[in-house]
């Protein structure tokens, strides 16, 4: 009986979407916004050429059956499956590409069969995981966001691209932009955080950064914004759970980032795996062609995730594969990735009349489209050279920025008693804990190609940083999830005879990243008895805290003397660490994720509503929006994070007091640099619309600069407002602003206070 509900309405829905789609004229890639995908004559003709399953084949993209480094964990199915035979595809122009191949080697074969010996001779596309590195690691992009530099995701981007494109890749499955605001959602690692500004800035950078000026180029990759839409607000942080939530939402939280990567120049978009208000966003036609082309006219194509289409089964929207691929394609969703759906059953839809012929040929024109804006019709091994693939990997240059890149991510989150640096002499230093030494979680999840083994870990940096390696003492203390026999006795020891311990914890790669959802987002239990039992010593603790989320930290790992948020750094983790430790580098970063004070709290983000009931400040009151025990904020809030220096904020001035309807508004501040080392601190513009025809966040991120201050300087920091930085969502779904009282801070944190003031928005005319 299910079944033949499902059917009827998948039926109904699979009919309509062709009834709309054959009302409206095929639009021309020529009419669409963006850069022109015009195609040359030659091109366009192939496809009046080719047979229904070329064209379905031109739209199937596989896992590469010839992988290459974690791949063969990452896509068992292609791991499995043979090489031959899928050479033998290729040459009968049963698929368009394969991702997360074993190199140019690989590519190599592949492109020469299709050139060789298929009948139209249409070149293959080489894509990958490329998320934060390819053999050269960078920090994971939560970890990345917090250095709250767009050129340097820009700059990494640029160089992961280098290095990918020398083994024959011509595109990237990155970057992720969605927003995450549940901090037990695994994929949160592979984000820019919880603030929607610099999930733009930071989508945008990357994009730049994999495309470059021109994607012809050989060391260009063709960038995919991930997932479409709203993966990020999955139920209860549970990966691929359900999503319901608002189009007002959407509009003011999860669609900027991805027009942002589209006005970058991302020509292509990945379908999330989750449903959209009921409705898989795989087989989703508001999402991806009244929303994606009607609105946007965006002019690339949709791919969807690793068997998104399949999955339409299992969320009970379709009957079966071939009522799957109906739905799907229909929406809007070009290309399938692993099923196999599109290649089986396209062209006997086709041939049946259950989906137009035009539809299947505009979809391929996309994707021809993007083949020749890569340059492959001109060169089909462009970017496919083995000699190539020695000489651009891990250069001295990669590693010098991967080594930069880390220690501008690493927050200081606290710094009692100014505790850090530390000497590199005269003191006894022990390093404890899971992360202390050994090739392993240091390049962190989503990596594909690059290894632990070729990593450097914390002990290796910080005893190449000292002046006396022999005072530097590495003892393991406990396993990530589980005690070793021993373990805590050999800890207290060695905290007992150092003078200052470096406590190394957090999670493994493995607590991170896809399928990696977490009910309690503490330190395992394990490492906080090591953490109790290393406190007892009454030695001074740093925490180094290696993490893929946001994390609730508690009793000694949370009233350490200081603690560092080195998430998961890459290729160069432990002399990026050992930067910060001795203060070769002041620490920059600032949080780009809100750390609650208890896991219930999630999902919890600062740009939330007041509720009619907020707690005034102070102590906890009944009847207010509050949990037990708990205040409504964050113990270590986003914007958060300390620097060597000693900050302090004053003197905001306004330009005026009022704004004029079409004009903007000036605003300063000092910022003061009272400490006796150099600093850079991260200034923030935080706004709050008083009174709203739709209620509003207590603070939005506004704009943000990075400073440079040397001991005792003060420097002035200058913003401006106009109108449309004040836009939201409004009741008609449209842009709305509205005259009236709005409050700003210029602060070190979204819950800091910084310097305050207020402005009127003025009326029209």
């Amino acid at each position: 009986m299910n079944d033949l509900q499902i059917s009827r309405r998948a039926l109904m829905m699979g009919a309509a979407a062709t009834t709309a789609w054959l009302a409206s004229p095929v639009r021309a890639l020529t009419q669409s916004a963006g850069p022109s995908l015009t195609l040359p004559a030659s091109i366009e003709r192939l496809i009046g050429q080719m047979t229904l399953e070329e064209k379905a084949g031109q739209l199937t993209l596989l896992a590469a059956a010839w992988s290459g480094g974690a791949a063969t964990t990452l896509n068992p199915a292609g791991a499995s499956s043979n090489f031959e035979a899928q050479l033998e595809q290729a040459r009968a122009g049963r698929l368009t590409g394969v991702f997360n191949g074993n190199g140019a080697e690989m590519a190599r074969q592949m492109q020469k069969a299709v050139m060789e010996g298929s009948r139209l001779k249409i070149p293959l596309i080489f894509a990958s995981d490329v998320i934060h590195g390819f053999r050269t690691v960078f920090p994971v992009p939560l970890g990345e966001s917090a250095s709250f530099e767009p050129e340097l995701a820009r700059r990494t981007a640029r160089a992961a691209a280098i290095e990918a494109s020398a083994a024959g890749i011509d595109w990237t499955f990155a970057p992720m932009v969605d927003i995450a605001r549940d901090a037990r959602w695994g994929r949160g690692v592979e984000g820019s955080g919880e603030d929607v500004l610099l999930g733009e800035l930071m989508a945008a950078a990357r994009v730049r950064g994999f495309q470059g000026d021109d994607l012809t180029g050989d060391r260009n990759l063709l960038a995919c914004a991930k997932h479409f839409a709203a993966y990020g607000a999955a139920e209860a942080g549970l990966d691929y759970n359900t999503v319901d939530i608002s189009e007002r939402t959407l509009g003011d939280v999860y669609f900027p980032p991805f027009e942002a990567a589209f006005d970058a120049g991302a020509l292509s978009v990945m379908a999330s795996f989750n449903e959209l208000s009921g409705v898989p966003a795989t087989a989703n036609h508001w999402l991806l062609t009244d929303v994606l082309r009607g609105e946007w006219k965006f002019p690339g194509f949709v791919v969807s995730d690793y068997t998104g289409d399949e999955e339409l089964i299992a969320h009970g929207f379709a009957a079966d594969a071939r009522d799957a691929t109906k739905l799907a394609f229909l929406a809007g969703c070009d290309m399938s990735m692993q099923s196999s759906f599109y290649i089986d059953h396209l062209p006997s839809l086709v041939e049946e009349g259950e989906v137009p012929m035009a539809m299947v040929d505009e979809s391929v024109r996309r994707v021809l489209a993007v083949k020749h804006k890569l340059g492959l019709f001109d060169d089909p091994y462009r970017r496919i050279d083995p000699r190539r693939e020695t000489t651009r990997i891990r250069t001295k240059e990669m590693l010098s920025l991967a080594r930069e890149a880390g220690r501008r991510s690493i927050v200081m989150l606290k710094n009692d008693g100014d505790l850090l640096p530390l000497p590199k002499s005269g003191q006894r230093i022990a390093i404890i804990g899971p992360f202390a030494s050994g090739q392993h979680d240091l390049v962190g999840p989503w990596n594909v190609y690059g290894t632990d083994a070729d990593a450097v870990d914390l002990a290796t940096g910080v005893r190449a940083a000292v002046n006396d390696s022999s005072m530097v003492s590495v003892t393991e203390g406990c396993k990530v999830d589980e005690p070793i026999e021993g373990g805590i006795p050999a800890a207290v020891a060695a905290a007992s005879a150092a003078d200052v311990v470096l406590l190394a914890i957090g999670e493994s790669t493995n607590m991170s990243g896809e399928a990696q959802s977490r009910v309690s987002i503490t330190v395992p239990d394990a490492q906080l008895a090591l953490a109790d039992a290393v406190a007892a010593t009454g030695k001074p603790v740093v925490v180094i805290l290696k993490n893929g989320r946001a994390m609730v930290l508690d009793g000694p790992v949370r009233d350490a003397r200081a603690i560092l948020v080195t998430w998961f750094l890459g290729s160069e983790s432990g002399p990026a660490t050992a930067d910060i430790l001795f203060g070769d580098e002041s620490p920059s970063a600032r949080l780009p994720v809100s750390f609650p004070f208890a896991t219930g709290q999630e999902p919890y983000y600062y740009a939330h509503k007041t509720t009619g009931r907020p707690n005034p400040e102070g102590e906890l009151q009944p009847y207010k929006a509050h949990y037990r025990k708990y205040p409504n904020k964050a113990l270590f809030p986003f914007g958060h994070g300390l620097t060597y220096g000693d900050i302090a904020y004053s003197n905001l001035k306004l330009g005026s007091d009022r704004m004029s309807w079409n004009g903007k508004i000036a605003m300063e501040a000092t910022v003061t640099n009272s400490g006796k080392r150099a600093a850079e601190e991260v200034v923030q513009l935080y706004i709050h619309d008083a009174a709203a025809s739709i209620t509003q966040p207590v603070r939005e991120l506004k704009a943000f600069k990075k400073v440079k201050l040397a001991p005792g300087e003060s420097k002035t920091v200058n913003f401006e407002l106009s109108r449309a930085d004040l836009d939201f969502v409004g009741q008609q779904l449209g842009p709305t602003v509205e005259p009236g009282l709005f409050r700003i801070w210029i602060a070190p944190s979204a819950q800091a206070d910084g310097v305050s003031g207020s402005f009127m928005l003025m009326a029209e005319g």
